[in-house]
């Protein structure tokens, strides 16, 4: 994650686009902080975040607890701090799978076409038909809660916007002449797929990648909130869950959870945006004249 934003950042840099791009550049901000939370939570956590002490149960912020304790006595500083690992690490699986599924399926069905394409676009079709978080909890309700089975459920709802995406892109480029140069100088499928079409839906896979992670991380709290989530280890949607019973006595409980959602999701979006009019000519010409 930091070697990506790092190349975000240089890559503004080298456009001088950095400092009209607002919305990359508090992205960027927003999930370097994040990124850094997550890496040296063990280091930055004042308590053991799953060390029960019932004689300090709802204890109020103070200096020694700035967030408060929960119902068992637990610092949710700490778990707020530990939660951040579990929730990029569930965005990071599930964005990377669903891009791999979607670029296979995407790729398969337009540069082959014909029957393949019909039938893998009307499966994705069928998949898109449900509501996506009915779906995701259909799916964790047959095979359990739990963070795999979390994680293989929002990958089964995701994957199908990517290979949309990757189909759209391949229809438009494979017919181009360097395609069509590159199969007659001998290269195979493979390689002109990989090195002359796939590159050409980089662009608009890196931002629905940036802003799937958002969603991703948002959908993976409310499936947590639920009950269907991560429920053994520290995570933002169960520790709402918990607090939900002492919001009157203790909000802190579910206000401290709730902005670590908000800003992450925010800075997804942040980030996206930025991508998406960094990397869309018509945006930066409407940027560059202004």
């Amino acid at each position: 994650m930091l070697t990506f934003l790092t190349v975000i950042l240089t890559r503004g840099f080298e456009m001088k686009y950095r400092i009209k791009n607002r919305s990359l550049l508090a992205g960027i901000i927003i999930l370097s902080f994040l990124t850094f939370i997550a890496l040296f939570a063990a280091w930055l956590a004042p308590h053991d975040p799953e060390a029960i002490d019932l004689d300090l149960r709802l204890t109020p912020p103070n200096s020694e607890y700035p967030f408060g304790t929960d119902h068992l006595g637990r610092c949710v500083l700490s778990r707020v701090l530990f939660a951040s690992r579990i929730s990029l690490m569930i965005g990071i699986s599930v964005v990377t799978l669903s891009l791999f599924t979607g670029i296979v399926v995407g790729t398969t069905a337009g540069y082959i076409g014909g029957l393949a394409d019909e039938v893998l676009m009307r499966f994705v079709d069928g998949v898109l038909a449900f509501p996506s978080m009915f779906l995701a909890l259909a799916i964790v309700g047959l095979f359990g809660g739990g963070l795999a089975n979390m994680v293989l459920a929002l990958v089964l709802i995701e994957w199908t916007g990517y290979a949309r995406v990757v189909r759209a892109s391949v229809l438009t480029v494979k017919s181009r002449e360097f395609v069509t140069a590159a199969k007659g100088f001998g290269g195979n499928n493979l390689y002109v797929i990989v090195r002359h079409v796939l590159p050409h839906a980089s662009s608009p896979l890196l931002v629905m990648g940036t802003l799937g992670m958002g969603y991703v991380i948002l959908a993976s709290a409310g499936l947590s909130f639920l009950g269907f989530g991560v429920q053994t280890l520290p995570e933002w949607g169960a520790m709402l869950n918990e607090g939900r019973y002492f919001l009157r006595t203790a909000p802190y409980l579910m206000i401290f959870p709730g902005i670590s959602i908000m800003l992450t999701v925010l800075g997804f979006n942040f980030l996206g945006d930025g991508l998406r009019d960094l990397l869309d000519p018509k945006s930066k010409q409407k940027q560059d004249s202004l």
